[in-house]
This record gives structure tokens, sequence and C-alpha cells, in this order.
């Protein structure tokens, strides 16, 4: 497997993660990711294959849900952070974009993006942050007043994604930003999502299952399955890779194949011509 280019620059480390639900539920098998600074990031599979546990193990959020990392470890920037609360990790600089959008339905849209900053002191970078949020977003300034359970889906992920952004993150995790959302939208998010890494110099590691739309917007990808990870490489070399291709995009006449399957296929194939 490739390593998703080891370097000084790396920020985030996981490094040989399982992870167990109830203590008997293994979904995560021995995950490792590498994401660098200022990198867009994407984890890729479908439903099932461990990309909202692998954010949720390095956001410190599986407690909640009954489940732990039992091997392995997690580093920001060269420091293990898999013991610490969620608060302490957002002030280290890494906020997680909950699958779903979860807003405050009865608050206001600039309500909710004031709440991304409630432990921040200084009210003049907040007030210039939010302008700065609705520069990406402007619609969500043409719906500031209005409440966040009566706007649409796209603008509920405007919402989550501005709400992060307001605490001034170095990486965001974002979990299925696509869900539900109109093509027309998604490239929209995606778009920005680029804008805010290239502009900000924020860091994003995006869990995803529209694998078309990840792979041209990010760097470097994974590929998970079962709770293990199963090809990774560089964006562009996965979009051509002919495996990925029939994984996501091909169906077999019994139905899709797994990623494995479609390995140990061309492999039979390439030793038999």
């Amino acid at each position: 497997m490739l390593d998703a280019g080891r370097t000084q620059d790396t920020l985030l480390e996981v490094n040989n993660i399982e992870v167990i639900y109830n203590h008997v539920i293994l979904v995560l098998k021995g995950v490792s990711l590498n994401v660098p600074k200022g990198g867009i990031t994407a984890l890729l599979g479908g439903n099932g294959a461990g990309k909202t546990t692998t954010l949720k193990a390095i956001s410190n959020l599986l407690h909640s849900e009954r489940g732990e990392v039992t091997k392995g470890s997690i580093l920001y920037r060269g420091e293990r952070v898999q013991d610490l609360n969620p608060a302490d990790l957002v002030k280290k600089g890494v906020i997680q974009v909950m699958e779903g959008r979860h807003c405050f339905e009865h608050l206001t849209v600039e309500e909710n993006l004031l709440t991304g900053a409630y432990t921040r002191p200084d009210k003049g970078a907040i007030a210039a942050d939010l302008e700065m949020v609705y520069t990406y977003f402007p619609r969500l300034k043409e719906r500031r007043k209005s409440q966040a359970g009566y706007t649409s889906g796209g603008e509920q992920q405007m919402t989550a994604i501005g709400r992060a952004l307001m605490s001034r993150p170095e990486t965001i995790l974002l979990d299925e930003p696509s869900m539900g959302l109109a093509p027309q939208l998604v490239e929209q998010i995606f778009e920005i999502v680029k804008s805010v890494n290239e502009n900000e110099g924020v860091t994003f590691l995006l869990a995803e299952q529209n694998t078309n739309v990840a792979l041209r917007y990010a760097h470097y990808g994974y590929i998970l399955e079962s709770g293990r990870i199963v090809m990774d490489g560089p964006a562009a070399d996965l979009r051509e890779n002919p495996d990925v291709k029939e994984f996501y995009l091909g169906m077999a006449d019994e139905g899709r194949k797994s990623f494995r399957d479609v390995r140990s296929y061309r492999r039979r194939k390439r030793w038999l011509s």
C-alpha cells in the first residue's frame, strides 16, 4: 500500500487502529492513513465500510456510541490525541462536520454559525469570520435570519460547514457532504471546500460515497472496504485505476462485486493471459 506523502508536513496520522463497539463488534481492522497539512484527503467506500467510524475515532466521538479504539494510535502534529476529549481536540484545531448536517433547528442560520465560535473571546475577529463565511456561502447571508430547521438540505449543509469554519479550525473532518443533495448542489459544496482549502489553508479529511466527485477535488484518496484500507494513492491515479472504475461504476451480471473480488479477478485474468 502506498504511503500518503509521509513527510514532515504530515498533520494527522492514524496508525493501524482497531475499533470495537459494545466490546464485541470489530468495525475497523488495522486502518492506517496520513493527512498532509493543507491537503484534501478523501476516505472512500460504501455504506458500512467504516468511514464514519474512522472520523469519529479521530474526533473522539466513539464513546457516546459505546465504541473505542482498542489498538493502534492517532497522532496530531506528532502528539497522541486519541485519549483527549472532543472539546480539547477542537481547541487543537480539529473539528468534525457530522453526517446528516445536525443543525440546531430552532436557532436561526446566523445563530447556528455563531455557536461555532462560542469559545472564542475575540468579538471583532468573530464578526470578520462571520463575513468570511458569508463570502463563501452567500446563500446563508440571504437566509441568516431564517430558522435553520426550515432551510433546505443544501443550506443546512452549508450552515454546518460554516459553523465549523467559525471555530477557526486547522483541520475539518467532513462526513458525507453530498448525502441527500442534488448533483448541482454537490458540485457547489465541493467547490466551496476547494476554495476554503486553497484560500484559508484548511486541511480536509472527507468521507464520501460519491467517488467521482470526491476524487476530482481531493489530492489523495483511501478506499475502505469492510473496515480495512484496500487501496490508496494520489486522487488522479485512483480516478484512472481500472479496479476502482469497475468497482464503483461497473456491475457484474450477479450484481456489484466487492473491490477485493475485482482485484482478484484481474490478477487471475493477467496470469491466464
